[in-house]
């Protein structure tokens, strides 16, 4: 689905769930795509929630432009008002804690519940974004190349994919098949603006401080998570009021949401019947 900023914008998301249930509005991870809300289809169908994904500027069809934490909470949280969604839960994976923590702040009164699955810590740096990411261009185009998005076949672009990921959250991929798997890599890397502006946005401190959320935080680690794991947390957390944390065991990174979509959903989707583990 298609929609349009205030300036005229192009936002690329997708809507799936229950389209009768509360809302959820799912935050990507970097590099990543509406295409993760989409594993959660049938969980979010099952539990009796709505999924709401919206590609970041540079990612898919959503058009680049120079964004921040704030510009893209403002943006999620207006497609979730044109849904019919005045309040509406928030899941933040991986890079996305920090945009949903943004969301969270700026929307206090609409947000009814934020859940963090394998986020990742405010960065420290202070330079330019611009700066930022023209040092970390080299390497990315470079690992860019060697994934190929340009590729037409799918099963060789998802088979250099899925080599690029640890084993657990491959395993996971993989079932999906080859089409998905590719349609996925195309979106979230033909535009290579998408991820560097995300992990030069990573790499400073959040625009909203966790101080600013008022409403229930749960949040989710992997124990084998090598991008985010459990050591990660403090960082993480330091200054939310109101939360709650989950260590999953034998979990990887990816694994840490799509292989436990449901309890996720009934947690962030549905606040009132209280939260599980």
């Amino acid at each position: 689905m298609r929609w349009r900023a205030s300036d005229g914008r192009v936002l690329h998301g997708w809507v799936g769930g229950d389209p009768d249930g509360p809302l959820v509005a799912v935050l990507h991870g970097c590099p990543d795509t509406r295409h993760v809300a989409m594993t959660g289809d049938a969980a979010a169908r099952a539990v009796g929630v709505r999924l709401l994904c919206v590609n970041r500027p540079g990612y898919g069809a959503s058009t680049f432009h120079p964004s921040s934490h704030g510009s893209v909470a403002d943006d999620l949280a207006g497609v979730a008002a044109r849904l019919g969604h005045e309040r509406f839960g928030l899941l933040g994976m991986s890079v996305g804690g920090g945009y949903a923590v943004a969301c969270a702040a700026r929307f206090p009164d609409r947000v009814t519940a934020l859940g963090l699955v394998a986020a990742q810590p405010p960065g420290t740096r202070s330079e330019p974004v611009a700066a930022l990411e023209e040092e970390i261009a080299p390497e990315f185009l470079a690992w860019r190349s060697s994934i190929g998005p340009d590729d037409p076949d799918d099963a060789s672009l998802a088979d250099r994919w899925l080599a690029a990921l640890p084993g657990p959250d491959a395993d996971l991929v993989a079932d999906l098949g080859p089409g998905a798997v590719a349609a996925s890599v195309r979106e979230a890397l033909t535009d290579p603006r998408g991820y560097l502006r995300d992990a030069a946005l990573s790499l400073h401190p959040w625009e909203h401080r966790p101080a600013e959320v008022r409403c229930p935080v749960r949040a989710w680690f992997g124990a084998d998570d090598d991008r985010s794991g459990a050591a990660a947390a403090s960082d993480v957390l330091a200054g939310l009021a109101d939360v709650e944390v989950v260590v999953r065991p034998a979990t990887s990174h990816l694994a840490t949401l799509v292989a436990h979509w449901a309890d996720v959903l009934r947690t962030v989707g549905r606040p009132a019947t209280g939260l599980s583990d």
